[in-house]
């Protein structure tokens, strides 16, 4: 027997939860083929087998909780799916030694049945409902059992079509049988009905950090606001053309992160973070984008933000916001960052204050434009496109003087969007 065991995931990553196995006890596993799906504090990862055989022992059940170096199950590289090896070879010592007992009419008539016995186990054990990993994975997913599925395939193999179809079933029996369980669902220590569910381990993770982050940092936060009138109208003038010329759309991420970035050179502290008793000031420039998704809030890295182009930042942004929704974030996209921007105003907010993106000591929120009135130079008031600015900052180590000055300089940038583009 070969051993299966959580692998090195990552450098801060020692332990995960079983979030599903992708193939189960008696199924043929190639080397390298993914068996389990685990869920660490930043995304999802799979395991794959380092040999060859059957997945003779599952030692570890989906929701329990493993760190690395943990056997999680034991592969037989001599078994067959269905069986394994031992368990053949022990059929095979118990024939023999029957073979050399005295012959009785009892013994005759039970090497009689014999045949037709070991005839009905072979077939029980061979006979396994036909389907390709993904089919079974979905049918996992969607809790579908294939041995119930009587598949349209004359051959016999179950497609994703009749999971599917299957899965269509169950939910409307389910439906029928809603309203009698909301009558008898269990009393709590509340007067109505309630829904309980367990919290992943990402988002267990998230609740301890930012807590933690409350506990451990001196944070604080500065306001500002950016007239939005002159980058509106920058975007406005060039975002066919820069459409066309690099197949990506001109979004306003590519001007804060430029803009944060300008900003972050004339204030180094905000670029900074604490390890012990030293200041380790970053000469980097890794932006984090915070995302939101089913499972949680993720931040990915925008690598060396400084040396890409406008273009270059929105195609990344871009690429990293659709593997985030996908799931299919790897946990290099989500390491290091030094310094993180928030936009909570695609979802509406008009103000907020941003939680440090921990070991940062500074984060950047923005929020939705909103139209008011603005008391221009001459005093004449006009109604202009305006949008509240958030600096979170630890003040362990960054004064208010400078964490000031530095939501001032991204203001500036801001309205000012052609300097920006010419120092690009």
């Amino acid at each position: 027997m070969k051993e299966i065991v959580v692998p090195e995931l990552a450098e801060s990553i020692t332990e995960g939860t079983v979030a599903e196995w992708l193939v189960q006890k008696g199924e043929k596993v190639e080397k390298g083929d993914a068996i389990l799906e685990l869920e660490t504090d930043k995304v999802n990862v799979e395991v794959n087998s380092d040999f060859t055989g059957v997945l003779a022992e599952v030692l570890v059940e989906e929701g329990d909780d493993v760190e690395v170096g943990d056997v999680i199950a034991k592969i037989d590289e001599n078994g067959e799916a269905g069986g394994s090896s031992s368990e053949s070879s022990e059929e095979t010592v118990e024939k023999e030694e029957k073979k050399e007992e005295p012959s009785t009419e009892k013994q005759a008539e039970e090497k009689k049945e014999e045949p037709a016995k070991e005839e009905k186990e072979e077939t029980d054990a061979t006979d396994q409902p036909v389907a390709s990993p993904a089919t079974r994975k979905r049918a996992r997913e969607l809790g579908i059992d294939l041995n119930d599925i009587k598949p349209k395939d004359p051959v016999g193999r179950i497609s994703k079509e009749d999971v599917e179809a299957a899965a269509s079933q169950k939910a409307e029996g389910s439906k029928a049988k809603s309203s009698k369980k909301e009558e008898t669902s269990e009393k709590t220590e509340f007067d109505k009905p309630v829904e309980r569910e367990k919290l992943s381990r990402r988002r267990q993770t998230i609740a301890k950090r930012l807590v933690e982050v409350q506990q451990e940092a001196a944070m604080l936060t500065t306001f500002n606001e950016v007239d939005m009138t002159n980058i509106m109208k920058l975007r406005s003038e060039r975002k066919d053309e820069f459409l066309d010329k690099h197949g990506v759309k001109l979004g306003f991420m590519s001007f804060f992160t430029k803009a944060v970035v300008g900003a972050l050179k004339e204030f180094p502290l905000v670029n900074s973070e604490i390890q012990g008793k030293e200041v380790v000031k970053k000469k980097f420039y890794d932006i984090g984008m915070a995302v939101s998704t089913e499972e949680g809030l993720v931040v990915p890295v925008v690598r060396d933000a400084d040396r890409l182009s406008f273009a270059g930042i929105e195609k990344e942004v871009g690429d990293l916001a659709k593997k985030a929704r996908d799931g299919k974030l790897t946990l290099d996209d989500l390491s290091g960052g030094s310094f993180t921007i928030t936009n909570g105003g695609i979802f509406g907010s008009l103000l907020s204050t941003p939680i440090l993106n921990s070991p940062q000591v500074g984060i950047l929120g923005m929020h939705t434009i909103q139209k008011r009135p603005v008391v221009m130079p001459d005093d004449s008031i006009e109604v202009r496109p305006m949008m509240y600015l958030a600096l979170s900052y630890d003040h362990r180590i960054i004064d208010g003087r400078e964490a000031v000055q530095f939501l001032v300089r991204v203001k500036e940038m801001i309205e000012d969007p052609y300097d920006l583009l010419l120092e690009g």
